[in-house]
Parts: structure tokens; C-alpha cells; sequence
């Protein structure tokens, strides 16, 4: 499964997750259920999918059964199984429920899907799309810029890793917690908590001086790794902290040219967006 997004149809959120493998998306059904019956709260909206399910069991539905429960982010931050379907799926659900949302939705569970497939098939069109997300949560263009090339960045990493033979659960995030520490001072998690995160991404919070660092020191990293040829896990852990060493020497030298700490505890929510133009 992919990160989990929110999608938005008429200013109502709907969470949802893109499973790359099976190429189609999964929907929350409280969220869908909240739009088209325009329940005000969760509670409402999960009251009323609690009956509709009851009803559609009574009915001897094969719907249930094919349904399935992944973790989503709920409102206070933490991640519950929550009841997800399919495009097709929730086709078969809208129709269970009246209501004047229903045809609009329709159509916008198919462009969501269009869109989808449309990247997969183009990846200019989903870098595109990138850029239009932030620009509609206020980024500057010379943020995005950075930021877009930082994932191609973070990409050619994680590639490196994977042709080395690592694995992503067990080795990815333990090799990002030592690049960070190292350059920044630091662990991944010390380092949302100065900014004050909770589930939020870290670089979505980044100033353009951190995305520049955490980018040398990612890039720093993959070269070393391809020209060293670390073997175990324990060689790949001192090429990060070379690489993460790397970018540490340029944080230290800017903070001795500018005066000023190159790590910032504005976030996205209290600074970021003015301060990056």
C-alpha cells in the first residue's frame, strides 16, 4: 500500500490509500458516508454506516465480506482500523444510500481514478500534480522546486539501498535516523518534535536551507555508497554517517558565515510558508 492521502471532494475530506499492486484505490467508508448523507461529525456519519451495515448483513450482501479494514489518521492524530472499499465497491454502497451527493460523487470517484492511472502512465503529469498540491497549500515555487528535487533525491537513495540488497521496513528508516542525526544534529524523531510534528512529514516542514542539507547529505550518501560497495549493515551505517558528515561540514560553515542556527523550529503551520518565498 502507498502513504495515505486525503482527497477532497467538495471541501469533505476523504481518506484514502493507493495500492500500487493491485492499481486501484481503497476508500474510507465513514468519510464517503459522512459526504453523501452530510453528517456534521465522525460519530454521525459511523452511527449511520453501523446500520447500513447491519442492514445490508440482514439483506445477505456479499459486500461485507469483500470488504476489508486498514489504519487511517483520524482527527486526534493516531491511526485506527477503519472499514476501506474499493471504487467498485462504493458504487454499490452509494446506491444504498439517498442522497443528492450521489451522482456528483459518482463522477468524481471516476476522475480520481482517471487521474490516477493517467501518472502511473505519465510521471510528468503526477509531478505536476505535485506542484499544484503545494501550491495550493500556499508553498512558494522556489520551496517546491527544492522540494520536488529532494524526492528524486530520497529516490536515488532508496534505489542504491534496494540494488545493495537492503530492505526498506528493516534498514531504511534506522540508515535516514543516522543521515539525519549526523548532519543535523538530531534523530528523525528529536527532530519533529523541535518543530513541534506529530504524523506531519518532516520535509514538508523543512526550511529551503534544511531541504538543502538533508539533500546533500542524501546525495553524499548514495555516492560514497556506490563507490565504497558496503557489503553489511554495518558498513552501510558508516557510509551514512560519511555521507550525513558531509553535509554537517556545510551546516557548520553557513551557521558561521550567516550568524544564524541552520536548523529551524518553524513548520509549515507557523512560519514556513512566508519565510520560503
Amino acid at each position: 500500500m502507498d502513504s495515505n492521502k486525503i482527497q477532497l471532494f467538495e471541501n469533505r475530506k476523504v481518506r484514502s490509500v493507493w495500492d500500487a499492486e493491485k492499481e486501484e484505490w481503497f476508500f474510507s467508508v465513514v468519510d464517503v458516508v459522512a459526504v453523501l448523507t452530510e453528517q456534521a461529525t465522525q460519530r454521525g456519519a459511523t452511527f449511520y454506516w453501523g446500520k447500513l451495515k447491519q442492514r445490508l448483513k440482514e439483506e445477505g450482501s456479499e459486500l461485507l465480506t469483500n470488504c476489508q479494514q486498514l489504519k487511517l489518521e483520524a482527527a486526534d492524530g493516531k491511526n485506527y482500523l477503519t472499514d476501506v472499499a474499493t471504487t467498485e465497491q462504493l458504487f454499490r454502497i452509494i446506491q444504498s444510500i439517498p442522497s443528492p451527493k450521489a451522482e456528483p460523487f459518482k463522477l468524481w470517484l471516476a476522475k480520481v481514478g482517471n487521474e490516477r492511472l493517467n501518472q502511473m502512465q505519465d510521471p510528468e503529469k503526477s509531478i505536476k500534480q505535485a506542484m499544484q498540491d503545494y501550491k495550493n497549500l500556499g508553498y512558494s515555487d522556489n520551496w517546491i522546486n527544492q522540494r520536488l528535487k529532494s524526492i528524486e533525491v530520497r529516490k536515488e537513495l532508496t534505489d542504491e539501498w534496494k540494488n545493495k540488497g537492503l530492505k526498506e521496513e528493516a534498514h531504511f528508516a534506522a540508515l535516514t535516523d543516522i543521515i539525519t542525526k549526523t548532519w543535523s544534529g538530531k534523530t528523525t524523531k528529536e527532530y519533529k518534535q523541535f518543530k513541534n510534528l506529530k504524523k506531519e512529514s518532516l520535509r514538508d516542514n523543512m526550511t529551503n536551507a534544511e531541504l538543502v542539507l538533508n539533500m546533500l547529505a542524501e546525495i553524499s550518501t548514495k555516492s560514497i555508497s556506490e563507490s565504497s560497495n558496503p557489503k553489511t549493515m554495518k558498513e552501510h551505517k558508516v557510509v551514512a554517517r560519511r555521507g550525513g558528515n558531509v553535509a554537517k561540514a556545510a551546516r557548520k560553515k553557513l551557521e558561521k558565515e550567516t550568524g544564524r542556527k541552520a536548523i529551524s523550529s518553524l513548520n509549515a503551520k507557523t512560519g514556513i510558508l512566508t519565510t520560503s518565498r
